[in-house]
């Protein structure tokens, strides 16, 4: 990998934007390495949590300009355009571990929009975000017109998208964006530490799916999908040998020794019958 690094240590994978000389602007090949590394880190079960932060002294300053006014015209016709940063967070979307992002510097443009999938987002108390598309002509992207009025109120969302302006860290907490500011010295501490305690009790497999049914359930139009979703998790991972060791853990007062596997025993509990709507209050579609 030339653009990221990626570490493995105490069961938390470290991704690192690693072009620090251009403030780890992004690239194609840093996209295409991000979504590898989030691949790897799906099928390594020794990877409990995932952290994202950069090398130097920024997260990251956006897309890289280095191709001048240019740089936004694509070649493809429309219809098969798709945006890199797009690609990436539906990526994380799609991540089967929690991911944290440590924010150890400056993030605009792509450099905030593609946080906006992790779990949880740390920052320096020092760092400042900027959701700056309008003012280079262009519009938000990375999902981020779905992804930021789900974390920040509409308004806040308008006023940070339409201005362009710079936000800085302590708005950005106070909204709700930033889960917590850090001097820079305890940043990845924290956030390693945060990683530890999401995950080290639980079962990777059960971590798995609840951070994927919190997610969708976001894009649901009734409760009754969740409720599905649900019944159906409740039923698949009742029988399993993590639910077994789960109980057994607890009725014996030690610690569980959860032994499914997140790359061999993840269950499928999602379905396009889940997409019909409208339900009746007894769960049959009404359509």
């Amino acid at each position: 990998m030339a653009d990221i690094r990626l570490d493995v240590s105490d069961s938390i994978a470290t991704i690192t934007l690693d072009r620090p000389r251009q403030l780890n602007a992004f690239t194609t090949a840093m996209g295409n390495e991000l979504i590898d590394a989030f691949d790897r880190c799906d099928h390594d079960d020794r990877v409990r949590a995932i952290v994202v932060t950069g090398s130097g002294r920024a997260f990251c300053a956006g897309a890289d300009l280095s191709g001048g006014a240019e740089t936004f015209a694509a070649e493809e016709v429309p219809e098969s355009f798709r945006d890199g940063g797009g690609e990436v967070v539906l990526r994380m979307f799609d991540c089967r571990k929690p991911i944290i992002a440590a924010v150890n510097g400056p993030a605009v443009g792509v450099g905030i929009t593609m946080t906006l999938a992790a779990d949880f987002r740390l920052a320096v108390d020092t760092a400042r975000i900027g959701f700056v598309f309008n003012r280079r002509g262009i519009v938000p992207e990375s999902c981020s017109s779905w992804f930021l009025p789900r974390l920040v109120p509409m308004q806040t969302a308008l006023d940070w998208v339409y201005s362009g302006r710079l936000v800085e860290a302590a708005e950005a907490r106070e909204a709700g964006l930033f889960y917590g500011l850090y001097p820079a010295d305890r940043l990845m501490d924290e956030a390693l530490a945060l990683a530890r305690r999401i995950t080290e009790h639980s079962a990777p497999v059960s971590v798995g799916l609840s951070r994927q049914m919190l997610w969708r359930g976001l894009g649901a139009d009734h409760p009754m999908i969740s409720h599905r979703v649900e019944s159906r998790g409740i039923h698949r991972r009742g029988a399993s040998a993590d639910a077994r060791e789960g109980v057994s853990a607890f009725l014996e007062k030690r610690p569980a020794r959860f032994p499914d596997s997140v790359d061999r025993d993840f269950p499928d509990i999602f379905g396009a019958d889940l997409a019909t709507p409208p339900f009746r209050a007894d769960g049959v579609s009404a359509g």
